[in-house]
């Protein structure tokens, strides 16, 4: 018989947990039985000693088992999905998505909304017209087996991994979110439980993403490849860079327009390389090696896959996106080159003008945001604009320039631009 005191204790003291503790404890935490403080004293212990390879199998298996796993091993293509540890202007999933169904595979994406400096993806999509996250399992299966769509970006039900959803709530307030091996099982008990048969994992590093350094993010991404691995699910991680944000535009309906961009064979060079080299990998990853990707966004076959998936969860992907009702430019103090734009700085900026939120549940501003005109390498002159603000409430802007103004750094040196993706791991 377990006990969450003895477990809190044993894991304090460095001891690896068995099976049978991690199994009552996270089972016991979801029924009620465990109290939050209980579980907030576990997450603290997880934090400070770690998570042994075989403790994090069995937690994220324990926190799977706490719902329902889909199974989509039916459907008459390959599955593959793709997660981002989250960014300023990661606007892939948008194209991404339509774009590896368009080469062949089902592509059952589960999305999350946005808080704090990221956004969400499922707020970005909701600033199109009708347009639904909230589908059940057989909405989800019945869009993905269409042979004109293949491809779903929804909302998680309550039903998967609910211990998961507890616990996160939990480490927000409670100083534990920081805890690699929590922030594994998180992810990739959500991503196993969503039952893909193929997973490529999207790990921002720089300074607009949760993980600050290289080091860290190879830490994370190898667990996460191996909580993959061991689950039967074939998993590749690619370490990208957010040192700069991705595209021209930090926001919801400016990143959908710029989305549309891409699939229409246009739009900025950083979101058309990753986005290709995203959809490379996952196809690779889910056995289908015949199909370049770059060929079907310019033969225009992603963007009819667009508007299909759009239409299958009632959005009008003709329907003009909104737009806010008040804009404000920034423009440069100096002449120069820009070496460095600061991600943080501008994904704060964009939240501040109503384009994410402070606490979960809050709405958002579809047309808030911020779009760039100069970007690292760029040559500007004084007085040249560096960007745009978009909100409804002027009364925003004071507080989001506070955030942004300093974002960007001109001197009169030559600019070396670094890659996008800097490493890969697993595959």
């Amino acid at each position: 018989m377990s006990d969450a005191v003895s477990i809190i204790a044993a894991k304090r003291d460095g001891h690896e947990l068995t099976p049978n503790q991690i199994d009552w404890v996270v089972d016991a935490f979801t029924k009620g039985v465990v109290a939050d403080e209980q579980m907030s004293s576990l997450a603290m212990a997880i934090l400070w000693r770690g998570m042994t390879r075989s403790e994090l199998g069995r937690w994220t298996a324990a926190m799977i088992a706490s719902g329902t796993r889909k199974d989509f091993s039916s459907l008459p293509r390959p599955t593959v999905d793709k997660h981002s540890t989250g960014g300023v202007g990661d606007k892939i999933t948008l194209p991404l998505a339509p774009l590896v169904a368009a080469c062949g595979a089902a592509v059952p994406q589960l999305s999350g909304r946005g808080l704090g400096h990221t956004g969400g993806t499922l707020d970005k999509l909701e600033s199109i017209k009708g347009w639904r996250a909230d589908l059940s399992a057989d909405e989800m299966y019945s869009i993905l087996a269409d042979p004109a769509v293949g491809a779903v970006v929804c909302a998680a039900g309550a039903d998967l991994a609910p211990a998961d959803k507890r616990l996160y709530a939990l480490r927000d307030v409670t100083g534990t979110v920081e805890s690699i091996p929590l922030i594994a099982s998180s992810i990739m008990s959500k991503k196993i439980a969503e039952g893909t048969g193929a997973l490529v994992l999207d790990v921002k590093v720089g300074a607009g993403a949760f993980m600050k350094n290289i080091a860290d993010a190879r830490e994370l991404a190898a667990a996460m490849v191996d909580l993959g691995t061991d689950a039967g699910v074939r998993t590749v991680a690619l370490l990208t860079s957010m040192d700069s944000p991705l595209g021209l535009t930090a926001g919801n309906a400016l990143e959908v327009e710029e989305s549309l961009e891409v699939l229409a064979g246009g739009g900025p060079a950083d979101i058309v390389e990753l986005t290709v080299t995203l959809a490379r990998t996952m196809l690779a990853a889910a056995g289908i090696e015949s199909v370049d990707p770059a060929d079907r966004l310019a033969d225009g076959s992603a963007m009819d896959r667009w508007k299909s998936m759009i239409a299958a969860q009632g959005g009008d992907p003709n329907a003009p996106l909104p737009a806010a009702k008040e804009t404000q430019i920034i423009t440069a103090e100096r002449g120069g080159t820009i070496s460095s734009l600061d991600a943080m700085g501008v994904g704060v900026a964009a939240w501040r003008l109503g384009a994410g939120r402070e606490r979960q549940g809050e709405p958002v501003q579809a047309g808030a945001g911020v779009r760039l005109h100069a970007k690292p390498g760029d040559h500007v002159s004084a007085g040249q604009r560096l960007a745009t603000l978009y909100t409804d409430t002027p009364e925003k802007f004071e507080y989001a320039t506070e955030a942004i103004s300093g974002a960007w750094t001109i001197g009169d040196a030559d600019f070396e631009a670094s890659p996008i993706v800097l490493e890969r791991i697993g595959g």
